[in-house]
């Protein structure tokens, strides 16, 4: 057997469709297919062009994977193995699955697979870079090309970085033979080659888009201000507990001084807090900023889509389906999507504080004037709430209509509530957290989910009825399907929160203060009377005040944006830390030897401390249940009947004689509008308006989220974590084809009869296996 480092001896299968480098969709339509091609392409702008597209299309985030590939596509805040083992969705993953520790051995539970997946698309980049350098273009198209591609080798080599530590650094094509093989570059190395990397790109790209900028028609690609707010993202975590064990505080100052002196060129380059001036009433500004596509300010690092119809142009069409993921069944969406128990009961009160039950960051006050009763969740919360959430009597508007002869949906787009209350037909069930044999009001029936995820959602109200889909109505649950709205890795709350992080870091605390405050006023808070906008004065005195505000920010903020696995791994939150000497790692010295304890954080791995997540979901009072087992199951009658023959028919005991009694209309009048353009009573009015109505009707349940034992299936477990899943292992088979890399300290090594391997990749210089 050769023992070789086979790094991208196959190319990445490439099809036919077309880079999604701007978000244009003549642009888009215009490219090809530039694989497989030969040295003469890159004589040619065009044809290096081309080569750069296809680039950006097998690296760019991409919200259609939906983890499933998330060595090439990053986390998007999909329901996926990374959002899975955070507080926002239920469902174990397979980093907390207390039943199954991963490991890298083949059969049996074997831990995630990115390393060898990734070599392909470094060896393409590498062929481009090649091309380019010797091609016949001038210096400066030579310039404006590479640095677009040198930041992408960067993003792939992070991509590895922040999972395994320590890879290979491997910037030639390389042959697949043994004089090939490359070694393990220490952590140090590889994260010092990622900023340099950064920093060329950010020198090349400095004429064209510092000095001048893409035009529209290739508005979002990248730039100087990506590539330095990339950077500046690196650094932070080269900062964080998981590789400054000892909490180096040179790191913090490098990263400081490097955000502020770079500010200044990412704001030259177009970018900024979008409607920090403007940000409206209950958070329609924060809303909106996800919708507009050309000239956002806030898209620093963004993936494009268009609106083309995939049966149609296959070729260069790329929809968002984001939209019809989280849109209710009754809507034509695919469902919904369903949060966690864990981040509804965390997100903030309206004054900005923790509410009074949320045991974690506990170094802040938890000093909310408003009382957070988990039976109205609703009430008092934070502007982002409402536009992250919706749940039972909110109105959730589109444009379109649901009702098309198949379907038998109660509400045209214009008028869509969200009346998601569920109702039993078995006593034994109505509180029995491991039964959903429920049924959803509004056609819902057995496609109803409790809560449902609204974030980066197209109401019909925000933008005055302008939208970023074509609404389908030719077949079920393909209703927005057809979506344009671009998602954004890299937005510039993430620039500021990178800058505040790090200034906390460096002990800067009136900056990082300064940097929460603009969030928080854009989002919608009040300043309140001490102008801190809900910002714990704590922040301001104490360091792990200030930086457990941060992160409890970030948690807000990026909540449902793939963010949250990196920042509870890189500040260990798993754990805190105490895990490394187990398996033989560094240990954490830095933070009191405890990150958890440091920020006032209830370890989320700890099996001790019953960590787990649920679904919630609001079911009618008992009474207003049927007791049969059989009946209110079904909404039948004619489809194409008036509204009124419709409720003839309706299950809901709500809305029936002798049980509920309430007409539509009645019930209707309890549903709150978040759009105050469009219903002028306050906001705070109807929300306890609504809260009579669940008063009267409704009561909270707890659905079996997580797991429960597998013998009996009635005893809940709890998330359990592996101190060695911080970084990852070579997997059976990427040692069997990699057999001079070391395996990571931790993980079984295959060539060592299954012993755990040694190499830690914080203290370990490069290092490979002698043949």
């Amino acid at each position: 057997m050769k023992r070789i480092f086979n790094i991208g001896a196959l190319l990445l299968a490439v099809a036919g469709a077309t880079v999604m480098s701007s978000c244009s969709d003549e642009f888009i339509e215009d490219k090809k297919n530039y694989t497989n091609t030969s040295t003469e392409i890159y004589d040619y702008y065009t044809g290096a062009d081309g080569r750069v597209n296809e680039i950006y299309r097998i690296s760019l985030p991409n919200i259609q994977a939906g983890g499933g590939q998330i060595w090439q596509y990053n986390s998007v805040g999909r329901k996926d193995n990374h959002s899975q083992a955070t507080e926002e969705y239920y469902g174990f993953s397979t980093f907390l699955d207390p039943t199954a520790d991963m490991n890298t051995v083949t059969g049996k539970s074997q831990g995630p697979g990115y390393f060898n997946s990734s070599w392909a698309r470094i060896r393409e980049i590498n062929e481009v870079i090649r091309g380019i350098t010797g091609g016949k273009l001038s210096q400066e198209e030579k310039d404006v090309l590479l640095g677009q591609v040198y930041f992408f080798r960067a993003w792939c080599y992070y991509m590895m970085f922040r999972y395994y530590g320590s890879v290979p650094i491997v910037t030639e094509v390389q042959n697949p033979v043994p004089e090939a093989a490359t070694p393990r570059s220490s952590a140090e190395e590889v994260y010092n080659f990622i900023i340099k990397e950064l920093n060329t790109a950010a020198d090349l790209l400095r004429k064209k888009t510092v000095e001048g900028k893409w035009d529209s028609g290739n508005w979002g690609r990248v730039t100087t201000g990506t590539c330095l707010a990339f950077k500046h993202r690196v650094m932070v975590l080269w900062a964080s507990p998981l590789f400054n064990r000892a909490n180096d505080e040179n790191r913090w100052k490098a990263a400081y001084e490097t955000i502020k002196a770079e500010l200044p060129t990412i704001t030259a380059c177009g970018y900024g807090l979008a409607y920090e001036d403007n940000p409206g009433k209950n958070g329609q500004g924060w809303a909106n900023m996800f919708l507009d596509i050309v000239d956002n300010p806030e898209g620093v690092f963004v993936s494009c889509y268009n609106t083309k119809t995939p049966d149609l142009t296959p070729d260069y069409q790329r929809n968002n389906t984001w939209e019809q993921s989280i849109r209710p069944a009754n809507a034509l969406g695919n469902n919904g999507q369903t949060p966690s128990d864990l981040i509804i009961d965390l997100f903030p009160m309206l004054d900005g504080k923790r509410p009074n039950s949320y045991n974690n960051y506990t170094v802040l006050e938890p000093s909310s004037k408003y009382n957070y009763d988990p039976k109205y969740p609703f009430m008092n919360r934070d502007p982002r709430f409402y536009r992250t959430f919706s749940f039972p009597g909110e109105y959730w508007r589109f444009s379109g209509d649901p009702n098309t002869g198949d379907s038998f949906n109660p509400y045209t787009g214009d008028k869509y509530v969200l009346w998601n209350y569920v109702w039993y037909n078995d006593p034994t069930k109505y509180n029995d957290p491991t039964s959903s044999d429920h049924f959803g009001a509004d056609n819902l029936l057995g496609s109803v989910h409790g809560m449902y995820i609204r974030k980066f959602s197209d109401d019909f109200d925000v933008r005055g009825g302008i939208k970023n889909y074509n609404f389908n109505t030719a077949g079920k649950n393909v209703g927005f399907r057809e979506c344009k709205t671009m998602t954004m890795e890299i937005r510039y709350a993430e620039v500021l929160l990178n800058y505040a992080e790090a200034a906390c870091g460096a002990g800067d605390l009136t900056t990082a203060v300064e940097q929460l405050k603009r969030i928080r006023k854009r989002a919608g808070l009040g300043s309140g009377n001490d102008g801190m906008y809900g910002i714990d004065a704590k922040a301001l005195a104490q360091q792990e005040a200030c930086m457990a505000q941060i992160l409890y920010e970030r948690q807000i903020e990026f909540a449902y944006e793939g963010k949250r696995f990196e920042d509870m791994r890189r500040w260990l939150l798993f754990d805190g830390g105490t895990g490394f000497a187990a398996i033989g790692a560094k240990a954490l010295t830095g933070w009191g030897g405890n990150t958890c304890n440091w920020l006032g954080f209830t370890p989320y791995g700890d099996a001790t401390k019953n960590v787990r997540n649920d679904q919630i979901e609001f079911r009618l009072r008992d009474d207003l249940n049927y007791t049969d087992g059989t009946s209110g199951r079904t909404w039948s009658g004619v489809k194409t009947a008036s509204q009124e023959e419709k409720d003839k028919t309706n299950p809901d005991p709500l809305l029936k004689a002798g049980m509920g009694g309430l007409t539509r209309a009645e019930r209707d009048a309890y549903a709150v509008d978040i759009n105050e353009k469009v219903v002028t009573t306050p906001l705070a009015t109807q929300l306890e308006n609504l809260k009579t109505f669940y008063n009267t009707y409704l009561v909270r349940k707890t659905l079996k989220g997580d797991s429960y034992d597998s013998s009996t299936g009635t005893v809940p477990v709890y998330n359990k974590w592996n101190a060695r899943y911080y970084f990852w292992g070579l997997t059976q088979g990427e040692q069997i084809n990699n057999p001079t890399l070391p395996q990571t300290v931790g993980w079984e090594d295959y060539h060592n009869g299954g012993a755990n391997g040694t190499y830690d990749p914080l203290t370990a210089g490069s290092s490979v296996v002698p043949n």
